[in-house]
């Protein structure tokens, strides 16, 4: 059943693409009663306004802060048009019924991304606004709640299809937009409070924006990313990214970020089977894929290097899901956009790791991000021997690697390149034996070769196993309490270590 919009209540912050709606109030004769900069805009496309002072008999006060506060403003909104009760209410107190609602909020976010003060972050908490939206949202059977510039175009269209009428349907649709928009600020503003000494318990977060995925992990499961992953990438070809590609693409990224020197990563099913640094990326390219080239098919390759064509010519050989790079030169692109499908990224920023959650039983985990990265400074020599040059430098890219790896984790390497991990084995022997033997069907000498885990040794099997494929030098937190066992089999076998202090684990 359609309901006329009689009268309109317009208050708002931005008035970007405004002008459309007020012209169909306009033409539907609806009285719009406005205050501030709104009615003085409204009045200037020619339309009268009742300022909303004359119908509370109040000026704007306090710097703005007070304008709509008003029982006769919220009495308008709420009231129940069925209800005789109240209906002769609002008649004794000449409360005028108000259909609609366009209301925003002011910037508080944006206010608070462009780093201003404390004074300046405080005055953009909206109040009548969100009162405004809440009581318009609630009593949707009667009011339309317009509650930010995203739903100015769906309004137009109800206006122009309705001739200036809406829907219990639409009504409530616009309603559920408004708590939305209400619940995101508020926990905007919670989480500003939140971020000092004194901090609640409370997991509130709220994101705005939402796109459906193909499926999810799996084919029969649903899936949504919610986010704006414009932000991040620009995608110059290639299909949809899918729940799977996203997973992995983080993965891809958050290791990549942690080298400096020009890298190629390639990931599958959120672990690194290549990795390499060179001089140039078509060589770190080629290293990388030399170390599983078998699970590269299908992978996620990610570099920290523009994208050339000497590179593009060896990547164009291999069926890859996604490449990720700061960016592609243009004969580059010409060879890569051969493949429809095939996503290319372009990585417009660096991702910031803050907070990470992970919903499990009845409720949810909340961590800090794993984002430490070990100097030399923080290892602990702790046998005989010194590592060498050669051998700090391969601890150090081992190190790295081993942490952006699933555990149980073990990683083979030499100064530049991934020769083999084992990964997510429910033993840390599991772990080396597959990567010493994942190295060996790939064709690496381990003669010289590093290791580093992602967790102590509880026994000195590993650092045994490790020195009979070659090993010399194991890079590890440390911890055990049985530690010196470990200590004392590499300093027999003239094998360095180092503990870092700092254990990876990633499930």
């Amino acid at each position: 059943m359609l309901k006329k919009i009689q009268s309109a209540l317009i208050s708002v912050y931005h008035k970007d693409h405004l002008e459309p709606i007020i012209t169909l109030l306009k033409k539907h004769n609806v009285t719009i009663y406005s205050t501030g900069g709104t009615q003085t805009f409204i009045e200037e496309l020619g339309v009268q306004v009742t300022a909303v002072e004359s119908l509370t008999d109040y000026p704007s006060i306090f710097g703005g802060r007070v304008k709509t506060l008003h029982p006769k403003v919220f009495g308008g909104i709420l009231y129940r048009r069925e209800e005789q009760g109240d209906v002769a209410q609002a008649s004794q107190y000449a409360i005028p019924a108000i259909d609609l609602v366009i209301v925003d909020l002011y910037p508080f976010e944006q206010t608070l991304a462009s780093g201003a003060g404390e004074a300046e972050v405080i005055e953009k908490i909206d109040i009548g606004g969100i009162s405004l939206i809440r009581a318009a949202a609630k009593n949707f059977q009667d009011v339309a709640i317009i509650a930010s510039q995203a739903q100015y175009r769906f309004l137009t269209e109800i206006l122009e299809a309705n001739e200036g009428a809406t829907t219990l349907v639409e009504r409530k649709q616009l309603a559920t937009h408004a708590f939305a928009v209400s619940s995101h600020y508020d926990t905007a503003i919670f989480q500003y409070f939140n971020a000092g000494t004194h901090a609640v318990t409370a997991f509130k977060q709220s994101i705005e924006g939402g796109r459906g995925l193909r499926y999810g992990e799996n084919p029969h499961q649903n899936a949504t990313f919610y986010g704006n992953l414009s932000d991040l990438f620009e995608q110059l070809n290639g299909k949809e990214l899918s729940f799977n590609n996203l997973v992995d693409t983080n993965d891809a990224v958050a290791l990549i970020q942690d080298f400096q020197e020009c890298a190629y990563a390639i990931i599958k099913h959120t672990n690194a089977c290549g990795m390499a640094t060179a001089s140039t990326p078509r060589e770190a390219y080629l290293k990388a894929l030399a170390g599983d080239p078998i699970s590269a098919f299908g992978g996620v390759i990610a570099t920290n290097r523009a994208v050339d064509k000497a590179v593009a010519e060896e990547l164009d050989k291999l069926f890859f899901e996604i490449l990720i790079a700061p960016t592609f030169e243009e004969e580059a692109l010409e060879i890569l956009k051969s493949k429809k499908n095939r996503i290319l990224l372009v990585q417009k920023q660096t991702l910031q790791y803050g907070k990470q959650f992970k919903n499990i039983l009845n409720g949810v985990l909340e961590q800090d991000a794993n984002n430490y990265i070990e100097n030399t400074s923080d290892w602990q020599v702790v046998t005989k021997r010194t590592p060498d040059e050669g051998e700090v430098m391969a601890l150090r890219f081992a190190n790295i690697l081993v942490k952006h790896t699933k555990s149980n984790a073990i990683i083979l390497a030499g100064k530049d390149q991934l020769f083999a991990s084992g990964v997510g084995q429910t033993s840390r022997v599991d772990a080396l034996k597959q990567a010493i033997a994942k190295a060996k069907n790939f064709g690496f000498d381990l003669a010289g070769a590093v290791m580093a885990s992602d967790a102590f040794f509880p026994f000195p099997d590993c650092v045994e196993i490790a020195h009979e494929a070659g090993i010399t030098a194991v890079i590890q937190p440390g911890g055990s309490v049985k530690d010196q066992a470990s200590i004392d089999y590499c300093d027999s076998q003239n094998i360095s270590m180092v503990f870092t202090g700092y254990r990876h684990f990633k499930h």
